[in-house]
């Protein structure tokens, strides 16, 4: 995919005539590729109960499709199984300190996996500001209190881990009524 959005980033630079001829047969090529990858990989999740199971569940959440779910069974297979603070550290979207003494830095994100998260970030993005009324208030909040707008969707990015990671623990699908309690 970052093979992809390079070439096509390029497009509008590549000299007229043969060599764009040959530079959209590259882009028609790959664009063939990644669609049987991603048929392979919808099929292959549809195949293992487990992870049909898994689907199913981040797929319920509003804001979240196909495509992130896949990422998530693949990047994050440990999603239901460890605690929260462990489940936002594997994604990285845990903050981490910056403190030394008396002195209080500021908390950063750092370390995880980093395909992981920069593959949720827009689906968290459509989610956070748009499709999902439980994250959507929460970045609301968050703004109004003077987050930067990225600052707001790392952290509901982490909420979103923190969410999932339960739902998949009690095999539950998306309600936003109920409550989502961390665990230990």
């Amino acid at each position: 995919m970052d093979l992809k959005t390079r070439l096509q980033n390029q497009t509008e630079h590549v000299v007229p005539g043969l060599a764009q001829k040959a530079h959209s047969q590259v882009l028609k090529t790959l664009a063939a590729q990644i669609a049987k990858l991603e048929a392979a990989i919808f099929a292959r999740v549809k195949a293992t109960p487990e992870f049909a199971e898994r689907a199913e569940i981040i797929e319920s959440v509003p804001g979240l499709a196909v495509m992130t779910s896949a990422l998530l069974i693949a990047g994050a297979p440990e999603l239901g199984k460890v605690s929260d603070r462990i489940a936002a550290a594997l994604i990285g979207v845990a903050p981490y300190d910056d403190d030394s003494g008396k002195r209080r830095g500021e908390r950063h994100i750092k370390g995880g996996r980093r395909w992981v998260r920069n593959g949720l970030f827009l689906p968290c993005l459509g989610a956070a500001t748009q499709h999902n009324p439980v994250l959507k208030t929460y970045y609301e909040h968050l703004i109004a209190k003077g987050k930067e707008p990225k600052v707001a969707l790392i952290a509901c990015m982490r909420k979103l881990i923190i969410i999932l990671n339960t739902m998949i623990a009690r095999g539950e699908k998306w309600n936003p009524t109920q409550p989502r309690v961390a665990m230990n």
